[in-house]
């Protein structure tokens, strides 16, 4: 696997490899006093981000670290990109660098395919992974919801899967809907009207506008972000009335299954779209994902720098 660019790179199998060199990652370093590999030693991995983030930089960086390789961050705020200089050549630059990754977030959707194609023609060069391009995608985040739900539910395949809130802002919605329906999970879209995207009916899921009607059956239920940031224009009344049609409080979350598991992408607005005491409940696995998360972009990072044959250790 020379990028992950999209969750449509994955076919189950190349999905399942995936989830299962991170799970057998993080046994290998669990409760190590020292968690270090030797996998990546000599790599050079550069994270090049053009938006904010906290958990999706961290963990790359905190990966890339734990398994020796050379982690470099490129900040948009404090590069040539404030003297004007283009995308295309910010990836060609770090390339003629020396980079092996590069780990890219970006606000245009498209952005990752377009900068494999530049520093990458005919698969010569650093691997590209996204972290995040527009409102387009994010594989690496449904790589780690769906080994977090594998942790919690025993498997994927058969599992009810309900996304709630800013479809159409998310790049996060449509990853998962692609990853878990390749895995075999039942993926339920809910929304207000005004933020399920055109064609969402093309979509390997099941769209619906009423959250309380999909809640008994629900295996799992994440919670979405309203993006405000990405948003011109009213898309619902207030969010007082958005929280009360659309938030997941104690009184919603009561009426899951007994094993029913919680989750949010962050960053959270508790109040909002998550009830303060909902998001720290025995059920929710918030951050559980966060942990998980080092671990998948750790089995990514092998995936595309080395390959699976052999023992990282």
């Amino acid at each position: 696997m020379k990028h992950l660019l999209s969750a449509a790179d994955l076919d189950r199998d190349a999905a399942l490899s995936i989830l299962d060199e991170a799970s057998r990652l993080k046994e290998t370093l669990l409760g190590r006093e020292v968690r270090k590999l030797p996998t990546l030693r000599g790599k050079t991995v550069l994270t090049v981000f053009y938006e904010n983030s906290t958990r999706t930089r961290v963990s790359f960086e905190t990966a890339g670290k734990w398994m020796s390789a050379d982690v470099i961050n490129v900040s948009a705020s404090a590069s040539s990109v404030q003297k004007g200089e283009s995308l295309r050549d910010t990836a060609m630059t770090l390339t003629a660098v020396g980079a092996d990754a590069l780990i890219v977030r970006h606000p245009a959707s498209g952005s990752a395919l377009q900068i494999a194609g530049w520093v990458a023609p005919g698969g010569v060069g650093p691997s590209v992974i996204n972290a995040g391009d527009g409102m387009h995608e994010h594989p690496t985040q449904a790589l780690l919801d769906a080994m977090t739900i594998r942790e919690r539910l025993g498997g994927i395949e058969g599992r009810r899967v309900v996304i709630v809130g800013d479809i159409l802002h998310s790049r996060v919605a449509r990853s998962n809907a692609l990853l878990l329906s390749t895995l075999g999970a039942e993926v339920v879209l809910v929304a207000p009207p005004t933020l399920l995207p055109v064609g969402v009916g093309d979509w390997p899921v099941r769209a619906s506008t009423d959250l309380d009607a999909e809640l008994a059956g629900a295996d799992a239920v994440m919670m979405l972000r309203v993006q405000a940031e990405r948003m011109n224009g009213g898309f619902f009344p207030s969010a007082r009335e958005y929280a009360v049609r659309y938030g997941l409080g104690p009184a919603r979350a009561s009426r899951l299954r007994e094993n029913a598991v919680v989750l949010h992408p962050g960053p959270m607005v508790r109040g909002m779209e998550i009830g303060f005491d909902t998001a720290d409940a025995p059920s929710s696995a918030i951050l559980q994902q966060v942990t998980n998360g080092v671990h998948v972009r750790m089995s990514v990072l092998l995936h595309t720098l080395v390959g699976t044959e052999g023992n990282p250790e």
